[in-house]
């Protein structure tokens, strides 16, 4: 897959991002009620982004956009145009020369070097799929609520990524002995004075392990300009503030990362779960990293209504955080009895892996659970995590039914 100046021309629509500064009643055309418990779970439905469908409005500026629940359903891939969007800065790339634009690579190497994507297209092309979710995606549902993005459960997706070996990249530069961190940084900018640049590392080893990759192609097409075109960072099995966008700057650190981004913002407990009690302190904070596993019913809804004494279809995804999928269960009666489900074709390790089963209601109310265990033998817990940025949420998920 080669980025030329005509596919952008042909993709980005740039001019529409001037959209990005209306206010979001402009923006609305139908809402969609999330249902959060510390409410309002209203949110708008908007088409006005570029390269965008129809997407839950979060926020315009930065835009925070979030995928609509519905399409979880439709398949194992999240597509370009539903894809959730996720930027810390207003200050956003809307127009790129793919010409000139370069990837400088400098710090603790033998050579410093500025790729132009053409040579970067030239390095050896990998290919994979990998669930990209933010950090707090499906904060809304915090209890005590906290600050930040209000997310339903729509702030991740999964695509097939293609791009080359962040570790090739490395190589050609030639890491020096006294390396620690490589530390990544894109074309966003702070929009206040003194604003810390958005920048996240990786320690060596990880950063030099063969997976972690500078995409440019994402289901099959360049990326779209408000997921990171012409490349961004994926970094498998691992949260999305780590997925740098619109990266152009790749520094390795002979000493750790101590930005703000790094030391201050996206921590959590230190704790089974990230999990602390409200009003806790003293407790030790450590960068966020990898995902944990989660799993959802993609095809009922809460409150919805079913037959009793018949079999009925339920599907959904599922995946394993830093692994594989080994198991998917449901439950008919809130958690008292469970069993396997079916699992779909396993896209790989990081991706979104489908699921199907029957289950028979009896008549009245009953709670459809589901809940993933990961190869790595970890399972999703039954009680809710908290901390104060409203980040890991992974519980086993509830969707209260009537059967008759």
């Amino acid at each position: 897959m080669l980025i030329t100046r005509r596919r952008l021309l042909q993709t980005a629509g740039a001019g529409a991002f001037a959209a990005t500064g209306m206010s979001a009643a402009a923006f609305a055309e139908t809402e969609v009620n999330l249902a959060l418990p510390g409410g309002p779970g209203a949110r708008p439905i908007t088409t006005a982004f570029p390269q965008k469908g129809a997407m839950v409005l979060q926020r315009t500026r930065a835009p925070l956009l979030e995928t609509p629940f519905d399409v979880f359903d439709k398949g194992v891939f999240t597509p370009n145009d539903l894809f959730f969007v996720r930027w810390h800065w207003a200050d956003i790339p809307t127009d790129i020369n793919v010409d000139t634009y370069r990837i400088k690579v400098h710090g603790a190497v033998n050579k410093e070097l500025s790729l132009s994507l053409n040579e970067l297209q030239k390095l050896p092309q990998i290919e994979y799929a990998a669930v990209n979710q933010c950090s707090g995606n499906s904060r809304g549902f915090f209890q005590p609520r906290v600050g930040g993005g209000e997310w339903g459960n729509g702030a991740m997706g999964n695509a097939l990524w293609t791009g080359v070996r962040l570790a090739d990249v490395l190589d050609r530069a030639g890491v020096k002995s006294n390396a620690v961190q490589v530390r990544f940084n894109g074309m966003d900018q702070p929009t206040v004075t003194d604003g810390p640049d958005f920048m996240k590392s990786l320690d060596i080893k990880h950063a030099s392990d063969g997976e972690v990759m500078i995409a440019y192609g994402m289901n099959g097409k360049p990326l779209p300009m408000l997921n990171g075109f012409p490349v961004r960072l994926i970094v498998p099995g691992w949260f999305a503030t780590y997925w740098i966008k619109t990266l152009n700057d790749i520094e390795v650190l002979d000493q750790t990362d101590t930005n703000f981004w790094m030391k201050t913002a996206y921590t959590i407990p230190d704790t089974p779960h990230a999990n602390v009690k409200p009003g806790e302190t003293g407790v030790k904070l450590v960068p966020i990293s990898k995902m944990v596993p989660r799993s959802f019913i993609t095809n009922v809804k809460a409150g919805e209504k079913l037959h009793a004494g018949k079999p009925t279809l339920l599907r959904g995804i599922a995946f394993g955080g830093d692994s594989g999928v080994t198991k998917v269960e449901i439950s008919g009666d809130g958690g008292k009895s469970w069993h396997a489900a079916h699992l779909g074709k396993d896209e790989g390790k990081y991706s979104f892996r489908q699921w199907s089963a029957n289950v028979t209601l009896p008549q009245g109310n009953s709670t459809l659970m589901v809940r993933c265990t990961n190869t790595e033998g970890d399972v999703q817990p039954d009680a809710a995590n908290w901390n104060p940025a409203g980040f890991m949420r992974n519980v086993i998920e509830q969707t209260p039914v009537t059967a008759a």
